[in-house]
């Protein structure tokens, strides 16, 4: 399964995948470039604004099933910084593989069974 999450929720994890520009010191998971927006981008404040230039400088350009391969078909969490509940691009791709490709990709929640349980399968598969 696919999830969104961000570094302090499941950084930790050996499916974390960053998509963002900035990284946490240290970090040694993987870093997919392509979905990351630009410095200039990170700034936009207003989400309307926001969605329309990332969709245009970034997801107009790329694949779906290209980084859907890429970042590891149906077995990877999407990362960045900000908290669950707030805006965030991860969110933005997550509707875009959705509209693309018809694929859920809920926000990651450690608290919820099924996601404790997919997370399971996902190490499952890694070994």
């Amino acid at each position: 399964m696919i999830f969104t999450s961000n570094f302090n929720t499941a950084g930790h994890l050996p499916q974390a995948v960053a998509i963002s520009q900035g990284l946490p010191r240290g970090w040694k998971g993987r870093a997919y470039r392509p979905l990351a927006p630009s410095w200039g981008l990170v700034k936009v404040t207003d989400q309307v604004q926001f969605i329309r230039l990332y969709k245009t400088q970034i997801l107009d350009a790329l694949d779906a099933r290209q980084v859907l391969r890429e970042l590891g078909d149906d077995n990877f969490i999407m990362l960045c910084w900000e908290p669950p509940g707030e805006f965030c691009h991860r969110r933005v791709v997550a509707a875009w593989l959705q509209k693309k490709l018809g694929l859920e990709v809920p926000e990651f929640n450690p608290k919820l069974r099924r996601h404790q349980e997919c997370l399971r399968e996902m190490q499952e598969l890694k070994s």
